[in-house]
């Protein structure tokens, strides 16, 4: 019996690769994840939710969403993280006092390095990745190996890591489960600013969970 030839690997090993390189491959996301060491799975993921008592400027920001979508052509990235993005994180950051690092530079090793586009730090974290292209499938693919490398990187004893990717108007979780190396993509989409209120529950929930 002739002996089959072993797949040749997506990732060389002279090669390195940024988190934006994962976005341009044509890959299965799960192939590609397999080689960085983790399993991907589609399914519904327990969020945290904060109690929206809190938000006390929801309103004027739902309002202020809602005139930038009428008023701005929201067709190049700069408009939506501008309009859409930002003000959101912008606000969830006033609620849990959390940092806000922007292109947040990260280098683990030759495949998992790049900038994240926003790392949002409280008692807890949270990744959020802007999809090029408004492409929230491959999105997703380099939100996942940003959070495999954010294992590497934080020191945190937090034993799953939070992170979202969006085109502005639309919105997907995704986990990564440190110990098993699980990565889990969200079935529910949120969108802005219909499900802007349960939106930044999560994303509030996920920085200050106990």
């Amino acid at each position: 019996m002739t002996q089959r030839t072993p797949r040749p690997p997506i990732l060389k090993p002279n090669e390195t690769y940024t988190f934006r390189s994962y976005f341009l491959m044509k890959f299965a996301p799960a192939d590609i994840l397999k080689e960085l060491g983790a399993d991907l799975v589609k399914g519904a993921i327990n969020l945290p939710i904060a109690d929206s008592s809190q938000f006390t400027r929801l309103q004027d920001l739902q309002q202020r969403l809602e005139e930038g979508i009428a008023r701005v052509s929201l067709t190049s990235e700069a408009a939506r993280r501008e309009v859409l993005i930002a003000p959101i994180l912008l606000e969830v950051a006033h609620i849990t006092e959390a940092t806000v690092n922007i292109e947040y530079p990260i280098e683990v090793d030759q495949y998992l390095r790049g900038d994240l586009d926003y790392y949002l730090q409280a008692k807890h974290s949270v990744l959020v990745v802007e999809a090029k292209q408004a492409d929230l499938t491959r999105g997703f693919t380099q939100l996942a190996t940003e959070l495999i490398a954010l294992d590497s990187w934080v020191e945190t004893e937090d034993s799953t890591l939070y992170g979202a990717v969006t085109t502005g108007d639309i919105w997907q979780f995704g986990s990564f489960h440190r110990s098993s190396r699980v990565v889990t993509q969200d079935l529910m989409l949120y969108r802005v600013p219909t499900d802007l209120e349960v939106l930044m529950q999560i994303l509030v929930g996920i920085l200050t969970q106990d």
